[in-house]
């Protein structure tokens, strides 16, 4: 009898061996594949975003203009679409001749500056090595440039096109995100979501107004200075400010070369104007359109965008600080309060409990005869 359950019980130990070595092969598998498909994930988020964008501008045309609620997405699409294609309309050829003339500056703007510091010109340089590359060489980097732009539009098209079925249908894929954890769970899981796409939400809306405003001071002040295409540089800066901390430095730096070709006088000019611009935003800008934006840490977002940046590239660093709103309310929501029982507030989660009370107390569609 000692020797049947001492057999049982050797066989049962072996058995919960063979299943937790399973479990630890199948999460590192997972984590692997997670790995090979951060891309993939990183675009997903980026639809995210764009469905939440889609969402709050159809929340503003519900709220203030009556459109009906079935309506407002679909009316929102369409009003952002129009906008795109009124701008093109009336200064797509001009910013496009802009965008040219900067390209065009831009390495003249770099060979200036690297002969003031005694390095030479860098396109001289740069035609020597394309000139030691034989032509099969410089034929599949063109290539393989040209395949990168193509792909860059591909995703781009895919993240808007995905954002939109989001949009469409966003409890369909919160409901299915909640459902891949136990049912214990499902009640956390869905408020620390919904939280933290208010969260982001917040995030956006507030860094959309900060970049419009951005992107117009930076027009007129480089229009005002004397800079060849102001629109095309305010557009830069206006876009590069939704990376936050290097996003400034990123959009004035284009204009700063471009100033360096004119005169000195201009380029400090120039400085001075992206500076005053900054200070504008971090001191009058922001604390409006931020107050009820999650604090996340400087340090803490800048170190995110470097990580980015550093594991997967330019997308990287696009939604870094995205990524870190979301995790900094996990991590407070789900550990700091819940786990070690320490009050934080968490920005957006009244909203998020206010729309889940709505949704409770839609009457259930009746069902067809």
């Amino acid at each position: 009898m000692d020797e049947d359950g001492y057999s049982f019980r050797k066989i049962m130990g072996d058995a919960e061996f063979v299943r937790k070595t399973l479990i630890v092969l199948g999460l590192a598998v997972l984590a692997l594949l997670l790995w090979k498909l951060a891309d993939v994930a990183l675009l997903a988020f980026a639809a995210v975003l764009v469905a939440i964008i889609l969402h709050a501008f159809a929340d503003v045309l519900a709220r203030y203009l009556r459109v009906p609620e079935r309506w407002s997405l679909a009316a929102a699409s369409l009003l952002i679409f129009g906008l795109f294609v009124v701008l093109a309309i009336l200064f797509g050829t001009q910013i496009r001749s802009q965008f040219a003339n900067v390209a065009e500056q831009l390495p003249v703007a770099i060979d200036s500056i690297s002969r003031n510091f005694g390095f030479g010109s860098v396109t001289d340089n740069l035609n020597d090595m394309l000139s030691d590359i034989p032509a099969g060489g410089i034929a599949s980097r063109l290539a393989g440039i040209g395949g990168t732009i193509l792909g860059g539009l591909t995703n781009a098209v895919l993240v808007i096109v995905a954002g939109v079925y989001i949009a469409a249908s966003p409890n369909t894929y919160l409901q299915g995100a909640i459902k891949l954890f136990p049912v214990r769970h499902h009640e956390r899981v869905e408020s620390s979501l919904r939280a933290s796409g208010e969260a982001l939400r917040l995030w956006l809306i507030s860094q959309l107004i900060a970049m419009t405003c951005v992107g117009v001071l930076s027009t007129l002040a480089y229009w005002w200075i004397g800079l060849p295409s102001p629109y095309a540089l305010g557009l830069i800066a206006g876009l590069a400010d939704f990376i936050p901390f290097l996003g400034p430095f990123l959009g004035a730096a284009t204009a700063v070369l471009i100033a360096f070709t004119m005169s000195g006088e201009t380029a400090l000019w120039t400085i001075l104007a992206a500076l005053v611009i900054q200070q504008i935003e971090g001191n009058v800008i922001q604390p409006l359109v931020t107050k009820n934006l999650i604090a996340t840490p400087p340090a803490l977002a800048l170190f995110a965008i470097l990580i980015g940046s550093v594991l997967f590239g330019t997308l990287g660093l696009i939604v870094g600080f995205p990524l870190a709103v979301v995790v900094f309310v996990l991590v407070k929501k789900l550990y700091v309060r819940e786990t070690l029982g320490e009050p934080t507030t968490i920005p957006g989660e009244d909203k998020a409990k206010q729309g889940e009370a709505q949704i409770s107390r839609r009457p259930p569609p009746s069902a067809s005869p």
